[in-house]
């Protein structure tokens, strides 16, 4: 396994004029292929990881691209190209903006690592799943109609159903 990580600063914009930064790290791991991970400092002592689709983060600097709980787009700040990232989650939102150069050349590494388009190459789907398909101890209980839980015969189909709209 082979990992790409860069430190950087985000700001936290919380507004035009306002802005808080924010030490963070990009890290992109070539056994999670196509994932990059970001993590930062919540104010607390507590990390906070997001994770989302490198190919979404290239398509970013470029464009505006994402739906729901991750967004980026390209933008100007200050003269100099950034990018920004807005994270969503119930709790509330975040707009979070940095360097779009230092990205870029963050991306290029982990496109060294596992070019675009060959990143299932590097995933042994076969091995994972056939560990998934493995019979386990307990499925030969199920088979012959006893439960894992006491032996205790398993539960059988039914058209019946228990709240009564079947």
């Amino acid at each position: 396994m082979h990992v790409v990580v860069r430190e950087l600063e985000l700001k936290v914009v919380l507004s035009a004029e306002l802005k808080v930064p924010v030490p963070a790290r990009l890290t992109y791991r070539t056994d999670d292929p196509y994932a990059v991970h970001l993590t930062f400092h919540i104010g607390t002592e507590n990390l906070l990881t997001w994770a989302f689709s490198r190919e979404l983060l290239i398509e970013g600097l470029l464009q505006p691209c994402g739906d729901g709980d991750v967004r980026i787009w390209p933008s100007r700040a200050d003269g100099r190209r950034v990018v920004l990232i807005a994270l969503s989650t119930p709790d509330g939102d975040a707009l979070l903006e940095t360097s779009a150069t230092v990205v870029s050349i963050w991306l290029e590494r982990t496109l060294l690592a596992v070019p675009a388009g060959t990143e299932y190459a590097g995933l042994n789907l076969d091995l994972s799943l056939a560990e998934l398909l493995a019979p386990r101890p307990t499925d030969g209980l199920w088979a012959r109609g006893q439960s894992p839980a006491g032996g205790k015969e398993a539960p059988k189909p039914s058209d019946d159903s228990p709240d009564g709209d079947g």
